[in-house]
């Protein structure tokens, strides 16, 4: 039996080739269990996950609460809007009163970077970064690759373009980490104005042009250009930058031929990505959010201390998961 030994999953930064495999294994097992009639086990029982929301959310947050459910967790959702941080409690103060009433887990996300590895820190329970600031969003980037492993089986070899604003993007440096570590090229593509100086060191290539960007692309992933910020004149206008950087159809002249097309969401559609190309066959996002549930409920199970089966290429998926359920646990 393998386990994960890690008590809080903080980034996709320093994990190992072989924890990130791990995890992706295992996700692949309760993709199994996800499209079962009834979709649940008792994996997570007795269990309690407190979802410690200080950012809006719509995917991630009810991909982790039908990851909790579907594992049988006890879940309670906190909403920083009708809490007390509107009476000015700090942080510590309401993560420390919500760990007095003896949970096990905190899945957090934070406008903050570092927010999640101060609780860390500070708490017994295990912390899950469901994305800090502009710093890491460690499961998006794991069902991202989840998505990919499924397409291509290995990454050696495979070239990911990600295009966007890599500045303020999260989702970006996860993937990042991920991708190199299990060996893919990376070419990141944006403005110079929303690109950080020096992220060569982190083992990838920076283009600004997306033409030259997307030549021999095995996956484009398509970052949102984030409106709020456009008021800062980081680019012209939301218009050129849609000229400029926006993906569609005709860009994927210059990609491979089974170029599949990625976006974490919310899209703006028309601007980082033409309508049609949101749609059409070469886009996967709507796998990517099918997989996002797999990959919460594997990353909770395995950081609760769950054990799977050594790698086994001879046992299929379904059998694998009676272990997971608890049927043939020791």
């Amino acid at each position: 039996m393998t386990t994960l030994n890690r008590k809080h999953l903080l980034g996709l930064e320093g994990l190992s080739a072989e924890e990130i495999t791990l995890i992706l294994n295992t996700a692949d097992t309760f993709k199994e269990v996800s499209e079962r009639p009834v979709k649940k086990v008792p994996a997570l029982r007795g269990k309690t996950i407190v979802n410690l929301f200080f950012e809006n959310s719509t995917r991630t947050r009810m991909s982790f609460e039908l990851a909790e459910k579907r594992l049988s967790a006890d879940t309670v959702n906190f909403s920083a809007s009708t809490s007390s941080v509107k009476k000015g409690e700090t942080l510590r103060d309401t993560a420390e009163n919500i760990e007095a009433m003896k949970i096990d887990m905190i899945v957090m996300r934070h406008s903050v970077s570092g927010a999640p590895h101060f609780l860390a820190d500070l708490l017994s329970s295990s912390v899950i970064n469901a994305g800090d600031g502009a710093h890491e969003h460690p499961t998006q980037g794991l069902l991202d690759l989840m998505t990919l492993r499924e397409r291509w089986g290995t990454f050696v070899g495979k070239k990911v373009v990600i295009v966007g604003d890599i500045t303020h993007s999260r989702v970006a440096r996860s993937n990042i980490f991920g991708l190199v570590t299990l060996g893919a090229d990376v070419t990141l593509c944006g403005p110079p104005t929303l690109m950080p100086p020096q992220i060569e060191s982190l083992g990838v290539k920076v283009e600004t042009n997306l033409a030259r960007a997307l030549e021999g692309a095995n996956a484009i992933n398509v970052l949102r250009i984030q409106l709020e910020r456009q008021g800062k004149g980081l680019v012209p206008s939301v218009d050129e930058y849609a000229t400029v950087w926006g993906v569609s159809h005709s860009s994927l002249q210059y990609a491979a031929p089974d170029c599949i097309v990625m976006h974490p969401g919310p899209i703006n559609r028309g601007i980082e990505i033409s309508q049609d190309l949101a749609d059409s066959d070469h886009a996967v996002i709507l796998h990517q959010v099918t997989n996002g549930v797999a990959v919460r409920m594997a990353v909770l199970y395995l950081l609760s201390g769950g054990e799977v089966p050594e790698e086994d290429t001879s046992r299929e998926p379904a059998a694998r998961s009676k272990v997971l359920e608890g049927k043939e646990m020791v």
